[in-house]
């Protein structure tokens, strides 16, 4: 399993799944949504494995409203891309797979 969790370290459900993957001994890599982001092909690639980028929009984040007027995806996915924090997390991603939220009953099923 090669995991990886994008998230904010602020988040509280960010902190659950890390202790999820602690707590069953599966490694996994922390990147911090706020410092780093995510490349455009992971990020089309958890588009894929989410059903489309509206599952990923977090419409609670302070910058949501720049974000709401856009009228198409790709435009929408550049400013994923340039402000990380715009997305709900922790997205939780194993190879083609990805989670958007805590999910433990999906994470299970990856074992």
């Amino acid at each position: 399993m090669n995991i990886q969790i994008f998230g904010k370290n602020k988040c509280f459900d960010t902190k659950k799944a890390q202790r999820w993957f602690k707590e069953r001994g599966i490694k996994f890599q922390m990147i911090d949504l706020a410092q780093k982001g995510m490349s455009k092909g992971e990020l089309d690639s958890v588009v894929r494995a989410v059903g489309g980028l509206d599952a990923l929009i977090d419409e609670k984040s302070r910058g949501y409203a720049s974000l709401a007027y856009l009228a198409y995806d790709e435009d929408r996915k550049e400013k994923l891309l340039e402000d990380g924090t715009l997305m709900k997390t922790p997205v939780v991603r194993n190879g083609r797979q990805a989670t958007v939220g805590y999910c433990p009953e999906v994470w299970e099923k990856w074992e």
